[in-house]
């Protein structure tokens, strides 16, 4: 299915773009996003990548954490989320309860006191990444992109679910040493007496949300992942191990964008040169991924920013 198909298919809940850092990923997202909008579709745009640029591609600052409206549309709205500040937040959470634990304890406890301060690999983006969830899980928005981290992040939270499981028999492990003498003396002597959220239930339920939202990933009738990539050998190579981990995780992805693509300019030696070695790449890449969707787009002359530009963008790809 043509990605302009797939943005109003009734079904499609969610849309992932995602690739190399610099293959102009934010653009395209916005330009979908966009046209989805003009075409009637409450939608929202998301990006979870830590060096934002939502907000200077659209033109209007959705940096603040929350959920914005963008002017001029009835039905579209924008978020960056801030992984530093989630994880943040998250970390405050943990200390919190951790100061709870009277002192006393700590030799029974080897060092779990300070389970707060534990960081799980991945954890920045594991939390950027929760916030996603929470949208995929619970939003009742129509229709929602992502605007995803430069693709060596985004492995990484696809692999999330197992990098939590090996972190969570580590625990599991530490927790069953203590056993029954720490629940008697969490008893004991606990300051609070009402029943706090327990650290490791909600780690489990963390992972649990995450599994949940991995099945509404894979699912095709609901789901897209749109690779962005530009005709080099670099952003070859990066699509091939993208690819291989959606296929993997059975992502669904049919749709991919070759974007940057030089003009002729007999004019330039140097823009003749690389337009050759583009060429060159654009025919393998043509072999490649044949049974893609592939989207070629031009390298204009002009920086794309603002939503009158992005909408122009847009109608030249989405047809």
């Amino acid at each position: 299915m043509k990605l302009a198909e797939l943005l109003l298919k009734d079904t499609m809940k969610f849309t992932l773009f995602g690739g190399k850092g610099g293959v102009g990923k934010t653009t395209c997202a916005a330009a979908s996003a966009i046209w989805a909008s003009d075409h009637g579709r409450e939608t929202l745009i998301i990006s979870t990548d830590p060096a934002h640029s939502l907000s200077d591609s659209l033109g209007f600052d959705v940096s603040g954490g929350e959920v914005v409206p963008v002017p001029t549309f009835q039905n579209l709205y924008g978020l960056e989320i801030n992984p530093k500040l989630e994880f943040q937040k998250y970390q405050q959470s943990m200390e919190n309860q951790s100061a709870e634990i009277p002192e006393e304890l700590a030799s029974f406890m080897g060092g779990l006191e300070d389970f707060g301060s534990i960081t799980p690999p991945g954890s920045d983006e594991a939390l950027a990444f929760s916030k996603v969830l929470e949208f995929i899980q619970t939003s009742d928005f129509e229709y929602i992109i992502f605007d995803t981290a430069p693709s060596g992040h985004t492995l990484r939270l696809l692999s999330l679910p197992e990098v939590l499981n090996s972190f969570f028999g580590k625990v599991i492990k530490m927790r069953m040493k203590i056993g029954q003498i720490w629940g008697k003396l969490k008893t004991m002597f606990s300051k609070n007496k009402d029943d706090e959220p327990d650290k490791l239930e909600m780690l489990e339920a963390f992972k649990k949300n995450i599994e949940a939202a991995m099945k509404e990933l894979t699912n095709a009738d609901k789901t897209e992942f749109v690779i962005v990539m530009i005709p080099e050998m670099m952003a070859v190579l990066e699509t091939e191990r993208l690819l291989r981990m959606l296929y993997e995780y059975e992502i669904p992805v049919h749709n991919i964008i070759v974007n940057m693509i030089l003009p002729e300019n007999a004019h330039c030696e140097f823009c003749s040169a690389r337009r050759t070695m583009q060429q060159k790449n654009l025919v393998e890449i043509r072999q490649f991924y044949e049974e893609f969707n592939l989207i070629e787009l031009p390298l204009v002359n002009n920086e794309i920013r603002g939503i009158e530009a992005l909408r122009k963008i847009g109608q030249s790809f989405l047809y």
